[in-house]
């Protein structure tokens, strides 16, 4: 895939912290979202309690990060950010458990990567605000309860599927994030663009929101491509025809698909006569692994109708069939 067209974070999100909103008002799309985690944050803070644990999951770049400095920040309370891979040892999570303040959020991504005995510490930690320590080793070793200040736990995942039943549990709100409307991602473009002090025309805004997956990452990344090509030509304002001279040069296509999108559909039609095809067979095709296939590529041609999944295995759809240019073979149930 593209660099420009992953959901993950690449190096093309740098200096892009500007053009993230501050609060709920601000931002734009995810509207149950908003309900749910905006009545939460007004009793919370109606009561002077602190703000029950919140897991945000869902695809990436659809702002869960953006989502945990926001709670922050309606909460008006600091924020301590890390991630499940970084926290290897109990020591980790302990160190962090004990410096916080009352009222802190804890905002923890790749919640599901979370070391299983790093897991367990936590466990007490969020229903009791307390941890135990092991002191020593041996027969000798004695377990040490110390209290934490009340904080409020944010986790953002990916894989939801991954996360144990009992961490899951012990979150009190659950939000899942889906992909954004066209509508919505056209509003978070003329938004970026105006902070970038660029004029952009509502028909290429949505040029742009088409071609960017239902992920507002995208959408950004995108948009700065294309103030690229804004400065290079030396226009004044950001019309279609430079949107189709950027994604021609990132070869985007009008779907949003990019070269190695468009490679998966033509190894299913042309190679598997259309499907079904296995993931492992599929993916040892393309060269890329399974996991990889599954989780960054497959999601958003699933989403936009290029691909379905059987109980027999992966299938290009009729849309996929036309988009390509390939002839829809007859009497073919999709």
């Amino acid at each position: 895939m593209s660099e420009f067209l992953t959901p993950e974070r690449t190096v093309y999100d740098s200096g892009v912290q500007f053009l993230r909103p501050k609060s709920l008002d601000e931002f734009i799309g995810q509207e149950n979202v908003k309900k749910k985690l905006s009545l939460a944050l007004e009793a919370a803070k109606m009561r002077g309690e602190v703000l029950d644990h919140v897991l945000l999951a869902g695809p990436p770049g659809l702002g869960k990060t953006t989502l945990a400095h926001i709670i922050a920040s309606e909460l008006q309370t600091n924020i301590h950010v890390t991630s499940g891979p970084v926290l290897v040892k109990q020591g980790d999570m302990a160190a962090i458990l004990t410096s916080l303040e009352r009222g802190d959020v804890l905002f923890i991504d790749e919640i599901h990567r979370l070391n299983k005995a790093v897991e367990e510490l936590l466990y007490s930690a969020i229903e009791d605000f307390q941890i135990d320590i092991m002191i020593g080793k041996g027969p000798s070793a004695k377990s040490i309860r110390i209290d934490i200040q009340p904080f409020t736990l944010v986790g953002a995942t990916t894989r939801s599927g991954l996360l144990s039943s009992p961490l899951r549990s012990r979150f009190g709100i659950i939000l899942e994030l889906d992909f954004y409307t066209v509508k919505e991602l056209k509003e978070i473009i003329k938004r970026a663009a105006s902070l970038m002090d660029v004029e952009i025309e509502d028909s290429a805004a949505e040029m742009i929101a088409k071609r960017s997956r239902g992920t507002p990452r995208i959408a950004i990344r995108l948009t700065k491509r294309v103030r690229d090509m804004l400065t290079v030509v030396k226009a004044d304002r950001i019309n279609t025809d430079i949107v189709l001279k950027t994604m021609e040069v990132l070869n985007i296509d009008a779907e949003g698909l990019d070269e190695f999108d468009r490679k998966i559909l033509k190894t299913i039609i042309e190679i598997y006569r259309g499907g079904p095809v296995g993931l492992n067979a599929l993916a040892a095709s393309l060269g890329v692994e399974a996991d990889t296939l599954s989780e960054v590529y497959e999601p958003y041609l699933l989403q936009a109708g290029f691909l379905a999944r059987t109980p027999r295995g992966r299938v290009a759809t009729e849309k996929a069939y036309k988009h390509l240019k390939y002839e829809v073979p007859e009497n073919r149930l999709f």
